[in-house]
């Protein structure tokens, strides 16, 4: 289905955090969220209006040390306005076709005005989505019946045969994220709000199954860590699984091989080290697909994570022993189903993860669950509800529109609305609805446009 593109507007608006979030080299407190929302128009001229929301995260897609996190922002915002360029000047197209159309011009541009690949591709990340709900909504179906049915007309070969076969789940397991300063047991300085603070206390109040555990770049010092976190999961009497991200913060895979054998020699992590299912993106992305990696990939399944910056990573990740990569919004849904069709293509030995870079109560949490859900995923990293209150400060009638169109997901409790997890699963056979997974749009009046500043 072909349409034209009438506008693109970028807005954004505030996010503060109620604690810290440490990735990386950044600990996060506030960030802004992205939000772009389009207008297109069929060929048989109707209209319609489409939405999407991201967090404009600092210190993930480029982590130089030299910028600043306003400067990382400012990288994110001239990626949408790029791309909102290039999308205007592509005519009539298919959903698909406008991507595909300017996917090696927005990494050629981005790349002349100092962005990487990953930042470059962040802009279409976003709009795509706005577009794609658009789409949904002037068809009248859900996000799900639009893929499997092929309305956004990908051509990429690697989905030949692959899209029919989609069938979305109606729940999904939360991965609980584990950040490098996150409280284990105890806390100093609590937040005093009501909601779990310790990991001890998310264990008790969501029930989570599957965690995502960060670690630092220092062997000795990360085992120390894990050796706490796994003085609270072994208390779950259920089995449980885990998943280690390194968020690049190992020079190569001899440091990483290290980390695994002081894991696996330590009897204080035997069930933590048993319960890990794969590791994520240990090694700097400078090296990391410039050796291989088969060695730790014989003990657990290791994927790509901020390597995968274009459509050819995944497969240059997997002639280096590598076995999966993650699926994330904000690197594009395209990118995500030709990774998830290669997957199911080249085998079980290989697979996608969802993850999570705190995406937001409202669309952006939305699509995201929809999408990996489309895609067969069981369990997603979700941290968002963790370090975020929800839909504190947001206008009233917003939060109660989200409620109606999806109470199975969220809940009011606290003062405000927020996800709702119990036996550590989601709900989310509401988001299949007309749109792009949303049955309700957040306050536009409440936001402002989108500068560089």
């Amino acid at each position: 289905m072909k349409f034209s593109i009438r506008e693109i507007d970028l807005l954004e608006r505030d996010v503060r955090l109620r604690m810290p979030f440490r990735f990386g080299i950044v600990t996060l407190t506030e960030a802004p969220q992205a939000f772009a929302r389009a207008r297109i128009r069929l060929q048989n001229g109707e209209e319609a209006v489409g939405a999407a929301a991201e967090l404009l995260a600092p210190k993930w897609f480029d982590k130089s040390p030299a910028l600043t996190n306003e400067q990382n922002f400012d990288q994110l915002r001239l990626a949408l306005m790029l791309a909102r360029d290039a999308y205007f000047a592509g005519g009539t197209n298919t959903a698909y076709g406008h991507f595909s159309s300017q996917y090696d011009t927005q990494i050629v541009r981005g790349a002349a005005r100092g962005l990487n690949a990953l930042v470059a591709n962040y802009g279409p990340a976003l709009i795509d989505r706005a577009l794609l709900d658009a789409l949904c909504r002037a068809l009248g179906v859900s996000f799900y019946q639009a893929v499997r049915s092929n309305a956004p007309g990908i051509t990429a070969p690697e989905t030949k045969g692959f899209l029919e076969t989609l069938r979305p789940r109606s729940e999904i397991a939360a991965r609980h994220t584990v950040g490098l300063v996150d409280p284990i047991t105890s806390v100093e300085q609590r937040v005093n709000d009501g909601l779990p603070e310790t990991l001890e206390e998310v264990v008790a109040r969501y029930g989570h199954r599957w965690f995502k555990l960060k670690v630092g770049g220092d062997a000795r010092t990360d085992v120390e860590r894990l050796a706490a976190i796994g003085s609270v999961l072994d208390r779950i009497p259920d089995v449980y699984h885990a998943s280690v991200d390194g968020n690049e913060q190992y020079a190569d895979v001899d440091g990483v091989l290290q980390l695994w054998s002081r894991m696996k020699a330590d009897p204080r992590l035997k069930r933590l080290t048993a319960s890990i299912v794969f590791i994520e993106q240990p090694i700097k992305r400078q090296s990391a697909l410039a050796a291989d990696v088969s060695a730790l990939s014989k003990e657990k399944p290791v994927i790509i994570d901020e390597s995968d910056d274009s459509l050819d990573a995944f497969p240059r990740a997997k002639a280096l022993g590598y076995k999966g990569v993650s699926s994330k919004t904000c690197k594009g849904i395209y990118k995500s189903i030709i990774n998830a069709a290669r997957c199911a293509a080249w085998g079980r030995d290989y697979f996608m993860t969802g993850e999570d870079l705190t995406v937001q109560a409202g669309l952006a949490l939305q699509q995201d669950l929809a999408l990996v859900s489309l895609l067969g995923l069981t369990h997603v990293e979700r941290n968002g509800h963790h370090y975020v209150n929800g839909m504190t400060g947001l206008p009233a009638a917003e939060q109660e529109a989200f409620r109606e169109a999806h109470p199975d997901l969220y809940e009011r409790s606290h003062g405000a609305l927020r996800v709702r997890i119990r036996n550590g699963n989601l709900q989310i056979r509401s988001l299949d609805r007309p749109g792009f997974a949303s049955g309700a749009m957040p306050d536009w009046n409440e936001m402002r446009e989108m500068t560089i500043r």
